[in-house]
């Protein structure tokens, strides 16, 4: 198994007013969220981001961090699993000019309205059957994506990140270290169909044979 390392310290930092979102989502809420749809990306806040753009700030103080932990270069290949609209992945074709980028989600809007710069390296596939070869990237990434998913094909999603990789990968996941966050998580939570303890996720990923490296969303 890889390590716990936190690849997004220079993510910028949202406050959150848990209790209010706690107070203001529903199960309906919920459920029109997990359609990853237009109301998921680009309708009311209550559905999910209530807005969802393009803006620089978001992952270009990342990327060097990425570049630097997994030696990426213009010969380097990344998939990034639960894409979105591609604005990491557009990001990283700029700050590492020749590198070679594919996306998969879910999400058809997504992938319609994806960043036209990246938008025919992406498609729409499911993380329980990703359509790549084995060891097709030097480097797979997942952020806040395969605990969208029941346990159980969250550990085929592990796998399948496990088969494309050349062995690097880092993914991130809702958790809680204590019952103050559990309580949290649970509140904030819109999509996540698997939240376990920062525990619960390293002994699931001894069981399921991933041996990338990880870290959590803990809002």
């Amino acid at each position: 198994m890889g390590i716990e390392i936190d690849l997004l310290v220079n993510y910028p930092k949202t406050k959150r007013d848990l209790k209010a979102r706690a107070e203001s989502k529903t199960e309906e809420d919920r459920a029109i969220a997990r359609k990853f749809g237009q109301d998921f990306f680009d309708g009311d806040r209550k559905h999910g981001y209530g807005g969802f753009s393009y803006m620089s700030r978001f992952w270009q103080p990342v990327i060097p961090t990425f570049q630097e932990y997994f030696g990426l270069d213009e010969k380097s290949r990344v998939l990034d699993v639960g894409c979105a609209k591609g604005f990491m992945l557009y990001d990283m074709t700029q700050l590492i000019p020749g590198i070679t980028v594919r996306g998969i989600d879910v999400s058809e809007y997504a992938i319609q309205n994806a960043k036209d710069e990246v938008k025919e390296f992406l498609s729409i596939a499911d993380a329980r059957s990703l359509p790549f070869e084995d060891n097709s990237f030097d480097v797979v990434i997942s952020i806040n994506t395969i605990h969208n998913l029941e346990k159980e094909e969250c550990a085929k999603a592990l796998q399948e990140i496990e088969r494309v990789s050349r062995g690097k990968s880092f993914i991130t996941v809702d958790a809680y270290r204590n019952d103050e966050e559990k309580e949290a998580m649970f509140a904030w939570n819109l999509t996540a169909k698997t939240i376990m303890s920062v525990d619960e996720w390293k002994k699931f990923f001894d069981e399921v044979g991933y041996s990338g490296d990880y870290y959590w969303f803990i809002p």
